[in-house]
């Protein structure tokens, strides 16, 4: 296990700037995803952890060795780290064996270590009898698992993943979601995970580092991003829910009485001086009432366990709410609500 620490990193491209002096820690045998839309840095960082990408300041150390800074850095392959690439980047011409024995060979171990290493990994990652295979038999799930052992078979303490579930469909994402994790469980490997996919960053996490625009936005366990944002970005982006107007009534402490359109509704947050505060509504706390927020119904989908119902509020606000049943479009409901977050 090896920490991370990486320490006021700034990259430009030309006149773009893809990270802006950000600093952030990765505890050893933490597991950490890098979430954001596309163009928000997290690739680039994963690259300057990688060794592809060299900073313009900053420094990056892993424990308490410098890896690379603006005048120098270690060469990627003598970094200790795994790389699994989206693109899987298995090598055709060499079957399953030969691609995951390759870092092996490339540091002269002996034949007979090799073939042990190799099947036990193999195993380790659910592929036993798949040895002889060649890379165009394999499925986009058993490729990727490859890529994984690959990293694996070299004992790296460190293992970069640059989106590898984007290529899969929603079932292979599901089971390759379950072999990460007991990856992680069983190696304590320190994990940086790349993602545009909010539900691959919550399952898989013990922390969440939501990016924009080259900056880090928030750092946190994935409850405390999902419940508590750090800002109306993050709130945005993660999860589903909706951003209302809210008047402050009463302050107490950690939570604070508001009025959201005529109804008081008792919200988690503080709203500092401020008079007029914006809330974080999540579907699934709320819930049609026989008293609450007024609302009217503007669309409904159907998704399977419940129906998305769009509710418009009477200042024209929207919210969206998970109901067991159709509502009619265009009915009048009222809303309880039983969580509330102020956004800072």
């Amino acid at each position: 296990m090896t920490e991370i620490l990486i320490q006021n990193v700034t990259k430009r491209f030309g006149g773009t700037t893809a990270l802006n002096d950000i600093s952030i820690d990765f505890p050893s045998g933490s597991f950490t995803s890098l979430l954001g839309p596309s163009g928000c840095g997290k690739t680039t960082l994963l690259r300057l952890l990688a060794g592809f990408e060299a900073p313009d300041e900053g420094r990056i150390l892993f424990a308490d060795e410098l890896i690379a800074d603006a005048r120098q850095q270690k060469l990627p392959e003598d970094r200790g780290v795994g790389v699994v690439f989206q693109s899987y980047a298995l090598w055709p011409h060499m079957d399953v064996a030969e691609n995951v024995a390759y870092p092996l060979k490339t540091r002269k171990v002996a034949r007979n270590e090799i073939v042990g290493r190799v099947d036990a990994v193999l195993e380790s990652v659910g592929l036993t009898g798949y040895a002889k295979r060649r890379i165009e038999e394999l499925s986009g799930g058993q490729r990727q698992r490859v890529a994984l052992a690959r990293c694996l078979v070299a004992d790296a303490k460190i293992i970069l993943f640059d989106e590898p579930l984007a290529n899969l469909d929603m079932h292979l994402r599901a089971s390759m979601v379950e072999a990460f994790r007991d990856i992680h469980r069983r190696t304590r490997a320190t994990i940086v995970y790349v993602t545009h996919d909010q539900s691959e960053a919550l399952a898989l996490s013990d922390r969440i580092a939501v990016m924009n625009a080259g900056n880090i936005l928030q750092i946190a366990s994935p409850a405390e991003v999902y419940h508590s944002p750090s800002d109306q970005k993050v709130a945005g982006f993660i999860g589903r829910g909706a951003v209302v107007s809210g008047t402050v009534m009463q302050r107490n402490g950690s939570s604070t009485l508001l009025d959201i359109v005529g109804h008081r509704v008792k919200a988690r947050g503080e709203a500092g001086g401020a008079d007029q505060v914006q809330v974080l509504l999540r579907p699934e706390a709320i819930s049609l009432a026989e008293e609450g927020l007024v609302a009217v119904v503007k669309e409904s989908t159907y998704r399977g366990p419940v129906h998305e119902t769009q509710l418009q509020l009477v200042n024209g606000e929207r919210l969206t709410l998970d109901c067991p049943t159709a509502v009619a479009i265009g009915e009048k409901v009222h809303v309880a609500v039983t969580d509330a977050w102020i956004i800072p």
